[in-house]
């Protein structure tokens, strides 16, 4: 390992890496910036232009997009209430509390500093125990992750700021659009009404925006709501060091979580940050203060989310199977460059490797300057009136809709879905719950089908595996545990 590391140096300190990296990170930047545009379309687009880089290069350049864009997502889930991905959307009422406590440059500033330190911890777990790791990674199957799956389904629920019972009823609604489209195991069409465009499902990220964003713009329209005062942004680190001292346990907590949760293959850092931020809220000592502004909460998530983006990439590197929709892109630029992923990669190039996770570091590292210069930009944004705002903020909606399939049922699946969020949230019912359900809604069901499947239809099979029966232990005790809570209050209502 330290023979790869010192042949590494040389291929990554150079001038024209520097300039590939300072380029893509402010590419990510500006893509993790604008609503509707996502991390993957980030790294999609970088593709064409990788296969004129060495490998080396072109890898630097799809990891410090990725590690940019991934953090800047927080960035319009702050300013305008619209996350950039599924993961922003689980702290997204903390992020907009405190922006409208005027603490945009306090919240946005731990946002900058968890993302980096979680980042960096998940790199440096990738450059020690990749190969170990990965081997663990490849005892998960279908009952494994069906459960995994269940435990994120349930803290969604958890840690809803209103009641369970409507969360649990907002997460029920997210599944019912999930399950529309093909039928994941016999091909038959579902709640399709005839549409060909429902075939494949409801797009997610038209369906993120719509949610977040339109409700958003109706209260605008209806409530005319004053200027948000903005702060002082450049004032972000203000006893930011004493708060991440503080919250060591969750900071080190939600970066374990989100590099374990990232090396599963098809977890990624939604389902990280998700719980991440549940297990959090379950701990703290002020659960109360969690979708109002908690800070604790968000330098968990935070953490767990930018970690995830390197807990990827072990199975990537070491058994060539995509952690997520990113290393996907990536394992198919490592085969155009030669770069085989599998265990002989690391003794045939392990300098070329060793680089490839000096730059994940770097990358991260680079975070903290360029995000405190992007958040000092983008929150003079919260000095325009939100009506002045609201043509652009729906333009960027439209065309982020529109851009996924280029096809207008994005829009269309847009608004639609936007007006029920809007109906949800002015009667109760959180939104960040359904968001989840749509997202996991077909991981569920495919795990589900295939472990039934496999253990010829009898639930036993569920919890055979020791990996498998520890999850579902933990499944239980999350439902249960509510219930025991609401039993022990009526017993002591009674008493009283």
């Amino acid at each position: 390992m330290f023979e790869n590391l010192m042949a590494a140096l040389p291929l990554v300190f150079t001038w024209h890496m520097a300039l590939i990296m300072l380029a893509c990170a402010t590419f990510g930047l500006f893509v993790g910036a604008v609503p509707g545009l996502s991390a993957t379309m980030a790294t999609a687009m970088l593709v064409p232009i990788t296969f004129f880089m060495d490998p080396v290069p072109a890898i630097a350049a799809i990891v410090t997009t990725a590690a940019m864009a991934i953090f800047a997502s927080d960035i319009p889930a702050a300013l305008v209430r619209i996350p950039g991905t599924a993961a922003s959307a689980a702290y997204i009422n903390d992020l907009d509390a405190m922006t409208r406590q005027g603490k945009v440059g306090r919240a946005l500033g731990i946002s900058v500093t968890a993302s980096a330190i979680g980042g960096i911890f998940g790199s440096l777990v990738l450059m020690v125990a990749a190969p170990q790791l990965a081997i663990v990674s490849l005892n998960f199957t279908s009952f494994e992750y069906f459960w995994l799956a269940l435990l994120g389904l349930s803290a969604a629920v958890m840690l809803g700021s209103g009641s369970i019972l409507k969360s649990l009823m907002a997460l029920l609604f997210g599944l019912m659009i999930a399950s529309i489209g093909m039928d994941t195991t016999a091909g038959f069409p579902r709640f399709t009404f005839g549409s060909t465009t429902l075939l494949g499902g409801v797009a997610f990220v038209p369906a993120l925006i719509g949610m977040f964003a339109i409700p958003e713009l109706i209260r605008t329209l209806v409530n005319r709501d004053p200027v948000v005062p903005v702060g002082n942004p450049l004032r972000m680190f203000a006893g930011l060091g004493g708060l991440l001292w503080r919250s060591k346990t969750n900071l080190a907590r939600g970066s374990t979580i989100g590099t374990i949760i990232g090396i599963l293959p098809g977890a990624g850092s939604d389902i990280g940050s998700w719980i991440s931020y549940a297990v959090s809220k379950r701990f703290s000592r002020t659960p109360e203060k969690y979708g109002k502004g908690s800070e604790t909460g968000l330098v968990e998530a935070c953490a767990a989310n930018n970690s995830a983006l390197s807990g990827a990439y072990v199975p990537a590197m070491v058994f060539g199977i995509p952690g997520d929709s990113i290393t996907a892109i990536v394992i198919g630029v490592l085969y155009v460059k030669g770069l085989n992923p599998g265990p002989m990669v690391f003794l045939t190039s392990g300098d070329q490797i060793m680089a490839i996770f000096l730059t994940f570091l770097i990358a991260n590292i680079m975070i903290v300057p360029l995000g405190l210069l992007a958040v000092a930009l983008a929150s003079q944004v919260l000095r325009v009136p939100k009506l002045a705002l609201a043509a652009p903020i729906l333009c960027f909606c439209i065309v982020g809709a529109y851009s996924i399939d280029s096809a207008a049922s994005g829009v269309v699946i847009m608004l639609v879905l936007g007006l029920f969020a809007y109906l949800m949230e002015e009667n109760g019912f959180p939104v960040a719950p359904a968001i989840l359900g749509i997202v996991m809604g077909l991981l569920v069901e495919r795990n589900f089908v295939t472990s039934l499947i496999k253990a010829d239809s009898s639930l036993l099979g569920f919890f055979e595996r020791p990996i498998a029966a520890g999850l579902a232990v933990l499944v239980l005790i999350v439902w249960i545990t509510p219930v025991m809570l609401w039993l022990r209050g009526r017993r002591t209502e009674v008493r009283t």
